[in-house]
């Protein structure tokens, strides 16, 4: 009976959905091309399904243990009613005949649910998810050996089933059509036949055996898919909001644009844009908005931006866009001077650089520890007139941004200490020989005249002089120290009285031995005389000897004197 009302139900569905389609069809050859608008898409409103169901489960029946089969196949019918374009409701049917299965016969399976369905489109694919319950008809155990148990009547009980599946979109009549590659859901039902014990003794055979029965499995199915009717879905606005600034940092003073972007409007009816921020002033009415941070304290900010086409839910959105304004990077400054080393008085060329990172406006400004400095552009001029010689100067050069923010540097000049005066040293003037007169070996003689006015004048020249007289004895000579120092005493004694020198000024040594003579050592004022081997004469132990006068006759015995 249930049988035959499934596949009466399944063929009046069949027919009205052709029927549907066919009118359908007629309406989409006679109605024009209209361009469906952004914000409406077409989706069927209502689906059949009409489809092959196999359905595998196992059970036992209770209290007795048997076990109770039903591997059937069959037919599958469903109807889905949509409210969106995504949920509906949906009504299912399901006729599942019990089939042969070793030898035994298989137990069948009918059904009626109702639920929900969950449908979201992807391309041409539409997977879904179900959920349904209801009533089954489950056909008790039957068995063919009497001994074993009887045929139990059919028994309607409780029955629920979830799962889903995947149908294929096709452009068969208009997009009417789909295939549904595959529907799985697990089905459960509960069947009572019975009080299975009379008398408090388990009753076998006639009428019945009695117990109850909780089925679970497994109904795999696959089929066809009509859609007789469309609606066109409306898609709910969204609105999107973007930051654009000139540069990726954001300072006070640039403008920053906010731009909203938004989908699922339709273009047949007015939209509406309006802007708000806390702490901006920005307002505008259309999708893209200008803000000026010249007013604004670097932090950061957040707009708003609201877009509609109606009152409703699905015709409104915001988007909220942020940005952040960032404090002006401060100025850096480097100095230097050139030349860095000048002589007292000379002028410095000062040369400052600074950088704004954000290009702003600097006003240059210098200081300087001494001489003077004048300019207040990147270049000024130092002074060094009153500045000690030796001394460094340190020169500031200060920058300031139009923000008030500064940076500084320093740059150092030497002023050149005046070049130190050449150092003073002793110098050798001429030397008397005394080997030519044997009697007379120590006398200064004639041949000495030009070598004692050089030194004379030489003395004269220096008033602040010395004269360090050197005496000297060949080392074979007797008493060769004693006339050592007569050579010298005797040399200082002419330049004393014939020269005018005072004897103040002449000091007498005696060195090792040597030759006979006597050098002469000029030491003007601050030099020293290095008077290592050197031995100081004791001129009151020296008697001065008669001096052959110069320009005198000579004797065939003389002494002789040379430069």
């Amino acid at each position: 009976m249930f049988n035959q009302s499934l596949r009466s139900i399944s063929r009046c569905l069949l027919v009205a959905s052709m029927a549907s389609l066919g009118v359908a069809n007629l309406k989409a050859q006679s109605a024009p091309n209209v361009a469906t608008p952004p914000a409406a898409v077409n989706f069927p409103r209502y689906d059949i399904f009409l489809g092959y169901s196999y359905f595998n489960a196992h059970a036992q029946l209770q209290p007795f243990n048997i076990p109770y089969d039903s591997i059937t196949v069959g037919g599958i019918a469903s109807g889905a009613l949509f409210f969106t374009r995504h949920l509906g409701v949906e009504v299912s049917f399901v006729d599942h005949n019990g089939t042969k299965n070793n030898g035994s016969d298989n137990d069948g399976f009918n059904s009626a649910m109702a639920g929900l369905i969950y449908r979201f489109p992807v391309g041409n694919f539409t997977p879904f998810v179900h959920a349904l319950g209801g009533e089954g008809r489950i056909v008790g155990p039957n068995n063919d050996s009497p001994a074993l148990f009887e045929h139990e009547p059919a028994t309607w009980g409780a029955t629920m089933a979830a799962g889903g599946g995947l149908d294929y979109n096709t452009p068969l009549w208009g997009h009417r059509i789909s295939f549904r590659l595959i529907q799985a859901d697990f089905r459960y039902a509960h069947a009572d036949f019975g009080t299975p014990y009379a008398g408090g003794v388990p009753v076998y055979g006639p009428p019945f055996l009695g117990g109850n029965t909780d089925l679970k499995g497994i109904d795999l199915s696959a089929g066809i898919v009509l859609h007789p009717g469309e609606k066109r879905w409306a898609e709910p606005v969204t609105y999107a909001c973007s930051v654009t600034a000139p540069t990726g940092t954001i300072y006070p003073g640039d403008v920053v644009t906010i731009s909203g972007t938004p989908s699922g409007l339709n273009p047949k009816r007015t939209t509406n844009y309006t802007w708000a921020a806390e702490g901006i002033p920005v307002s505008g009415t259309s999708n893209v908005v200008s803000v000026d941070t010249k007013s604004l304290a670097p932090g950061n900010y957040t707009v708003h931006g609201h877009v509609a086409q109606g009152a409703k839910p699905l015709e409104i959105a915001d988007c909220t866009a942020q940005f952040t304004v960032s404090p002006f990077a401060p100025p850096t400054v480097s100095c230097s001077a050139n030349p860095s080393t000048v002589n007292p008085g000379d002028p410095s060329t000062i040369t400052a650089t600074g950088v704004s990172p954000q290009n702003r406006p600097l006003t240059y400004s210098y200081s300087t520890t001494a001489g003077t400095i004048s300019g207040n552009t990147s270049t000024a001029q130092l002074s060094t007139s009153g500045a000690a010689a030796g001394a460094t100067i340190t020169v500031s050069c200060d920058v300031v941004d139009d923000k008030g923010q500064t940076a500084s540097s320093t740059a150092t000049v030497m002023v050149a200490a005046p070049p130190p005066p050449p150092q003073v040293t002793a110098s050798s003037l001429c030397t008397i020989a005394f080997d030519r007169d044997v009697r007379r070996p120590t006398r200064v003689d004639n041949e000495a005249k030009a070598c004692l006015d050089d030194i004379a004048l030489s003395a004269q020249r220096d008033s602040q002089a010395k004269l360090a007289v050197v005496g000297s004895a060949a080392a074979d000579e007797k008493m060769a120290d004693h006339k050592a120092a007569e050579r010298a005493v005797n040399e200082k004694a002419y330049l004393v009285t014939e020269k005018g020198v005072d004897a103040s000024r002449i000091t007498v040594y005696t060195a090792a031995a040597g030759t006979k003579s006597a050098a002469t050592t000029i030491i003007p004022a601050g030099a020293t005389f290095d008077t290592t081997g050197l031995t100081p004469v004791d001129e009151t132990a020296v008697k001065v000897q008669p001096r052959t006068p110069l320009g005198a006759p000579r004797h065939h015995h003389k002494t002789a004197a040379t430069n």
